[in-house]
């Protein structure tokens, strides 16, 4: 991304409180979902044609200058790198991104697995090899990588088990699904370092895990809050951006303490609740319905709901605008322009 935009996030990520000093954002996070069909290439050329990912990472970023793209020219095999390093098959599609197939057939199975090489196992290593000179590119052209992701230890977790297995595990196996769990996480870490270590202008990380809103309060304490204060004490000084976009209305609080500095939440939460609740710790990202509006509105729709966005906390103080997820399939250029139109309408109004 360009480093003004980058470092306009960063300033909003790491400050203490939100005053209005901070202007309105606009950020959206976008991967092979959304962006291969919005230049209108396959998901195949997307994933394996160097000249088409630089083309099109590079496309949007001139398109919409004023948007911040999250984690920006992400090198991804959609939710395939992280369990395929634990022998997950991987299905291919031309128009959309891969789906993972659980290899694990029962709990005790995980007293076997190992924390993955990233330097050797799965889909890791080819992303490895290509990230320093798709960044090379990149900034020959005035462009650069800023941010890294890797999917949570639930997210992978459900892709290796199984999702209503892995739930399932809590309650009858919870000793070993724990040590599950921690093998989990350290692949999250080892990942995320891997990849600021391949590369050389990393200053933040993006951790995505929606399963985890699928826990009771106290099964989210006893199973996830260690996993997740254990990631993100563990890049001080780094940008930590946490999506998910599941219901986790009875959570916030827990996660607000877990380290993370930006939160993109589901549009089904309240913006008001949650910033009345936690928008005083962590700056809030979100959160405009991704399908029914951003993708299927119209613009003046789109506004709307920004605007609402916006007036729900206090003028967008703390607010990063965006979609309340990931940007879907479909989101067309004139609801993006109308995001950064509602950011700019905010700022005039300062």
């Amino acid at each position: 991304m360009k480093l003004s935009m980058w470092e306009d996030f960063k300033r909003m990520a790491l400050s203490g409180s939100p005053d209005r000093s901070l202007k309105v954002l606009v950020a959206l996070i976008v991967d092979s979902p959304w962006l291969p069909g919005f230049v209108g290439i396959s998901t195949f050329d997307y994933f394996l044609l160097s000249d088409q990912w630089i083309k099109a990472n590079l496309s949007v970023e001139e398109r919409f200058p004023e948007v911040v793209f999250l984690p920006g020219h992400w090198l991804e095999y959609g939710m395939g790198a992280e369990p395929s390093a634990f022998g997950c098959r991987i299905k291919w599609w031309k128009n959309s991104p891969p789906s993972v197939i659980p290899v694990m057939n029962s709990i005790s199975e995980g007293s076997k697995l190992k924390v993955p090489d990233p330097e050797e196992d799965g889909l890791m290593p080819l992303i490895l090899h290509l990230y320093p000179k798709m960044e090379k590119s990149l900034q020959h052209q005035g462009s650069h990588i800023k941010m890294v992701a890797a999917r949570g230890p639930f997210a992978i977790g459900a892709h290796v088990r199984g999702l209503t297995e892995l739930m399932l595990d809590l309650k009858i196996a919870p000793k070993e699904t724990k040590q599950f769990l921690e093998i989990m996480t350290q692949t999250t870490l080892r990942w995320l370092e891997a990849q600021i270590h391949h590369l050389s202008e990393v200053e933040g990380i993006l951790v995505l895990d929606d399963v985890i809103g699928f826990l009771s309060p106290s099964d989210y304490m006893e199973f996830a809050h260690p996993c997740l204060k254990e990631i993100f004490s563990s890049f001080k000084g780094m940008v930590k951006v946490y999506h998910n976009d599941s219901k986790i209305g009875h959570i916030l609080e827990p996660l607000a303490e877990t380290g993370l500095q930006v939160l993109n939440f589901g549009y089904h939460l309240d913006m008001n609740q949650v910033w009345q609740r936690v928008g005083d710790k962590i700056r809030l990202m979100g959160n405009i319905p991704t399908i029914e509006v951003l993708a299927e509105g119209t613009p003046e729709e789109v506004k709307m709901y920004a605007a609402e966005c916006i007036r729900k906390t206090d003028g967008g103080r703390g607010l990063i605008l965006s979609a309340g997820g990931g940007a879907p399939p479909g989101v067309p250029a004139e609801n993006i322009d109308a995001l950064v139109e509602a950011s700019r309408l905010a700022r005039k109004e300062e």
